[in-house]
């Protein structure tokens, strides 16, 4: 038997290309990250979100995946009417920092890899070295 190669799922295939773009610009701004680096954050956001909201578990970003749940937000009509139209729900973002331990986040990044998504490791501080500011407070360089 041959095993077949399943291409991973990317978060920003969530929500229409012309939103995506406007989202990532508006992290980029707002966080002070270059435009690639918050394509990059906005596409794991969705992709949390999306395994948040089909699952119903409450799970925490990481600090640098964390400006994308709060951009998607600000943009509140298609905010509201995304979590409405997948889940039947808003999603509410009730912080609690005290969850961004690295188990948390190895726990998260493997819910994800479970629902198909591509993992971008440097943004979930589960690399194996610790990379600054990625690495959520858990090891001796943060």
């Amino acid at each position: 038997m041959t095993a077949l190669a399943v291409e991973a799922r990317n978060g920003r295939d969530l929500v229409p290309a012309e939103l995506f773009d406007r989202l990532a610009a508006f992290c980029a701004e707002e966080a002070g990250l270059e435009l690639s680096v918050a394509e990059r954050v906005m596409d794991q956001g969705l992709a949390f979100l999306d395994v948040m909201g089909s699952t119903g578990e409450p799970l925490s970003p990481s600090k640098l995946v964390d400006p994308a749940w709060h951009t998607f937000m600000l943009h509140s009509a298609e905010y509201t009417a995304w979590c409405q139209e997948r889940y039947g729900r808003y999603i509410h973002h009730a912080p609690n920092s005290r969850y961004r331990d690295r188990a948390a986040m190895v726990d998260v990044v493997g819910k994800l890899r479970a629902a198909g998504y591509s993992v971008d490791e440097s943004l979930w501080g589960t690399t194996a070295d610790c990379n600054e500011p990625a690495c959520c407070g858990d090891g001796p360089c943060c």
